[in-house]
């Protein structure tokens, strides 16, 4: 399951890091990659769903890098 999530992770930060054309947008997509995968990690080792916490990590992580740039 874990693999799953991870591999799914991997395409969509690939897929949302193409497109960004601005020092904000990258570090929005950069810091929500990072959020989703560091989410669905601890999600799964919590023993919660991996997804529900990569959705959350991912939006802190957005978040945080349009905050912060």
């Amino acid at each position: 399951m874990l693999k799953s999530v991870t591999v799914v992770l991997g395409v969509a930060a690939t897929v949302a890091l193409g497109g960004c054309d601005s020092p904000r947008g990258r570090a929005m997509a950069t810091d929500g990659a990072i959020g989703a995968g560091g989410g669905a990690l601890l999600g799964a080792v919590a023993g919660f769903n991996p997804l529900v916490g990569a959705a959350v990590g991912g939006a802190g992580g957005a978040a945080v890098g349009a905050a912060t740039h």
